[in-house]
């Protein structure tokens, strides 16, 4: 059920966003063209058209995007993050850093820089 909310929630955010782009703005620079005053569609008429898929896509993202959320309540087995923690890392106080031991940080014997023999 989750699978198909995400996979029609991508396709209205998809659609959403191309129909958005396609709107002409208000300066007149982005957009589709306007067409004669015969067209089948006339600019005030892909106004229209576009406005109304606009507010049909926007409700349906909220829709999904509120049944998303009340099928990750429904369906969550945690409420925290932190209760799914494996218990492996919480061993001697819980920090990583008290298992360093001190071999892990001992320098070679010969750190020293190296000389050449032949001199």
């Amino acid at each position: 059920m989750e699978t198909v909310l995400i996979v029609i929630h991508l396709m209205v955010v998809i659609a959403l966003v191309i129909v958005v782009l396609l709107q002409r703005s208000e300066g007149g620079g982005l957009g589709i063209g306007g067409g004669g005053g015969n067209a089948f569609m006339s600019a005030r008429g892909a106004a229209n058209a576009l406005s109304r898929t606009t507010a049909i896509l926007a409700a349906a993202f909220f829709v999904t995007s509120i049944a998303l959320g009340i099928y990750a309540k429904v369906a969550g087995s945690s409420a925290d993050i932190l209760d799914r923690v494996p218990a492996g890392t919480q061993q001697d106080g819980g920090s990583i850093l008290n298992q360093i031991t001190p071999e892990t940080e001992k320098q070679p014997e010969n750190s020293g820089p190296a000389v050449p023999s032949d001199q």
